[in-house]
């Protein structure tokens, strides 16, 4: 079992700038590909980003390539997700998840492809 927890998130005005972090415990995530969801209300939960166990390789929707970034610091079981010109239509809950597969080749971004969650945390962006 392993345990999730994110935080970072808040308020911020459209065109700031927020880093979220997403902690594991009860087991290393070293050797797992991480990833980055979100759901905002009334929506499915969606992928953002995704990041190989090495940190050797990452993933991005195309509605956030180029403003997210997501990295990870094994040493710390941590990911992170470094959110810049956020826009006010990416208000949401923001969740991290492990791989189902521990060393996968493929950065994954389906929902059923994860198998532990965070319990998120919510970003607010205003207009």
């Amino acid at each position: 079992q392993v345990q999730l927890v994110e935080s970072g998130g808040g308020l911020v005005q459209a065109g700031g700038s927020l880093r979220l972090s997403c902690a594991a415990s009860g087991r290393t995530i070293s050797n797992y590909n991480m990833g980055w969801f979100r759901q905002a209300p009334g929506k499915e939960r969606e992928f953002v980003a995704a990041i190989k166990w090495s940190g050797s390789s990452t993933y991005y929707a195309d509605s956030v390539k180029g403003r997210f970034t997501i990295s990870r610091d094994n040493a710390k079981n941590t990911i992170y997700l470094q959110m810049n010109n956020l826009k006010s239509e990416e208000t949401a809950v923001y969740y991290c998840a492990v791989d189902r597969n521990p060393a996968s080749s493929w950065l994954r971004t389906r929902v059923y492809e994860y198998e532990y969650w965070g319990q998120g945390t919510q970003v607010t962006v205003s207009s």
